[in-house]
């Protein structure tokens, strides 16, 4: 009995020791896939069966098992320097890199033994897929299209992966296409597409550079017209200033010559104003002075001929009592000289026309007085009756105040002409013919007195 027990306790003791030793817990991105002898279970995160199992050896019966490790999580295959054709034959290599997840670990355990012998049949499908799909397009095109060829890979191996139990995470990606060992294919299409670029990049360049050269030359346009904008309005408001100074100076100017004028034309007609009262003044003391030498001349010709009818009587009666005593000698002489007296004595008309010649000497001096202050006044005023038919009448009518003033307008008016001037000259020098012949008569008649007396 007690050996029974040492045994179940080293049994019990080595089980828990083993199963210490054999327990499992998978790891959160990884799942195990256990086969047993009757049934396959996923362990791992997420799974139904959980987390954790015991490895036992396959070599132990009944409890034995077998076990495949497999990731979650997403993981990549690259194929490197794979050697492929075009539709043309022509030989290039390409870098591939693909990206999967395991969908169904159970279907992917049924297929491999291990995770690496999953890659290494999924590195063939992606090589068969890959070698299909560039066999039939040109070189050119794979080296332009590369995203859509990787596309197309993806599509190509999606189906064969469902038997794997793996899917595609995203499109495979074309990393790099180079020529193998002795082509330079691909190295020539480089350098087209370099020299195509660099055409482009230099045309690019250049358009840039001359829109780029367009564009300062249109700002610089722009700042200069701007500028020159700028200084028009500036000169068109300068302009405009100095025109709306002109103007108003010249409207100052005008005002002030009118002002001017104005002032000159009031002082003008004080002037006139003036000038024509010392006219009138003139005029009045001319026509005071005519009418004074007019009273003189009256008053003088009425004296001379109370002095021409008295020594006309004293004659007349000298000569009757000498024409009694020389009745004879001198009866003819006596007679002619008594006859000369009562002609003078009787006849009025010659008596006034030697007082109208001293009137009119007379007036010739009052005139040339009345000319001389008009001349200094600057003003000549010429007052007459309009037409000869309204002047003088009679001799008689220079004694008037109207023929004084018709007189005098009458010698100032002849006066300012040459041909007046001349006339007055001649009336002048007539009247002094007149006047002494006038004289030597009365001396001849004061002689034939003396002599009648002596006698």
């Amino acid at each position: 009995m007690e050996a029974l027990y040492i045994v179940v306790a080293i049994v019990v003791i080595a089980g828990f020791v083993a199963s210490i030793l054999f327990r499992v817990v998978v790891e959160t991105n990884k799942v195990h896939i256990v086969q047993s002898k009757k049934k396959t279970t996923s362990y791992g995160t997420g799974q139904s069966a959980g987390n954790v199992y015991y490895n036992w050896p396959r070599w132990l019966p009944v409890i034995g098992i077998n076990r495949i490790i497999l990731p979650v999580n997403n993981f990549d295959l690259s194929l490197h320097g794979y050697k492929a054709y075009d539709k043309d034959r022509v030989p290039f290599e390409l870098d591939l890199t693909a990206f999967f997840c395991i969908k169904d670990t159970n279907k992917a355990a049924e297929r491999i033994s291990d995770f690496q012998a999953l890659l290494k049949q999924l590195e063939f499908i992606v090589q068969g897929a890959a070698r299909k799909i560039l066999a039939s397009h040109d070189i050119h095109q794979i080296m332009v299209d590369r995203a859509t060829f990787g596309k197309q890979f993806t599509d190509e191996v999606s189906q064969e992966l469902v038997n794997w139990g793996v899917e595609t995470v995203k499109n495979m990606e074309l990393m790099d296409i180079r020529d193998t060992d002795g082509s330079e294919v691909i190295r020539n299409i480089m350098a087209q597409k370099s020299s195509f670029i660099a055409k482009n990049s230099r045309i690019e360049v250049a358009s840039n550079n001359q829109a780029a050269e367009i564009a300062e030359i249109e700002a610089q346009r722009s700042v200069d017209l701007s500028r020159q904008d700028a200084e028009m309005q500036v000169g068109q408001r300068t302009a405009e200033k100095d025109a709306a100074v002109g103007i108003a100076n010249q409207k100052a100017e005008q005002e002030i010559a009118i002002e001017r004028a104005i002032t000159t034309e009031k002082e003008m007609d004080v002037s006139r104003i003036a000038k024509v009262r010392q006219a009138e003044i003139d005029k009045d003391a001319a026509i005071v002075l005519g009418e004074q030498g007019k009273q003189v001349a009256i008053l003088n010709a009425d004296g001379a001929l109370e002095a021409t009818k008295r020594k006309a009587e004293g004659t007349r009666t000298e000569g009757a009592a000498k024409a009694d005593a020389e009745k004879f000698m001198q009866l003819a002489p006596v007679q002619a000289q008594i006859a000369l007296a009562k002609e003078i004595g009787e006849n009025k008309g010659y008596q006034q026309y030697l007082i109208a010649l001293k009137a009119i000497e007379a007036y010739l001096s009052v005139g040339g007085k009345q000319a001389e202050a008009l001349t200094a006044a600057d003003i000549k005023i010429i007052a007459n009756a309009g037409s000869p038919t309204n002047g003088m009448k009679s001799v008689m009518d220079i004694f008037s105040s109207q023929g004084g003033t018709n007189i005098g307008a009458m010698l100032e008016a002849l006066n300012q002409v040459p041909q007046g001037a001349e006339l007055l000259q001649s009336i002048g020098s007539l009247m002094s013919g007149l006047s002494g012949s006038g004289e030597k008569d009365k001396t001849n008649c004061t002689g034939d007195d003396n002599e009648s007396q002596l006698m």
